[in-house]
């Protein structure tokens, strides 16, 4: 078993990837029912600001109102990169078979929430997000909450089977061309990684 420790220092801001409205869900069903409103509709009775706040994703928050990373977060962010790595000839990942498995069952952060450290105050990202449907193209804003480049993170990653420590070694350094949380391919969450050492 092997135990590492990093400290991520982001060189892009990072957006938060939590619903601001705690009942998102409950609403989203609702919406699905057949005298739903739309959209417009709900502009037009609380405002945009209210609609706004409401799609808004945010960092989650620890009692003291402290944003903080899951450490769920970080296996996706390694499911992400193996699969990367694994197409590059001569990196570690590639020909591994089973490194999701091996995510999923013998790779674990911690601890449970990684608060971030950082100076100065969480800012908003807008941005219009593409897609294309049934309908055609549509376009839609979307806001996040986002901490700004030189955020840092610490974690420690502990490896049920010490063969994989090269593994998470090879995916952290990944951080720098592709990061955690929304809006990766635009570059936001990208870091740099430093291994601490006691």
């Amino acid at each position: 078993m092997t135990t590492l420790k990093f400290r991520c220092t982001f060189i892009e801001g990072v957006l938060g990837t939590c619903a601001n409205n705690q009942e998102i869900y409950r609403e989203f069903i609702a919406s699905k029912s057949p005298d739903a409103t739309t959209i417009e509709d709900e502009v037009a009775a609380v405002g945009s600001d209210a609609v706004v706040e409401k799609t808004m994703t945010v960092f989650p928050r620890d009692e003291e109102g402290r944003p903080f990373l899951y450490d769920y977060q970080i296996k996706g962010f390694f499911k992400e990169a193996g699969y990367a790595m694994n197409k590059i000839p001569g990196s570690k990942t590639k020909g591994e078979k089973g490194y999701i498995k091996a995510i999923d069952s013998c790779i674990f952060p911690e601890p449970r929430k990684i608060p971030f450290v950082y100076e100065g105050d969480i800012e908003l990202c807008q941005r219009p997000l593409r897609a294309r449907t049934q309908q055609g193209e549509r376009i839609s804003l979307a806001c996040s909450e986002e901490l700004p480049a030189g955020t840092q993170v610490e974690f420690s990653v502990t490896c049920l089977c010490d063969a994989h420590a090269a593994l998470v070694r090879e995916w952290m350094e990944y951080g720098k061309y592709k990061g955690f949380l929304q809006w990766r391919n635009s570059g936001k969450g990208r870091f740099t990684c430093e291994e601490i050492t006691d």
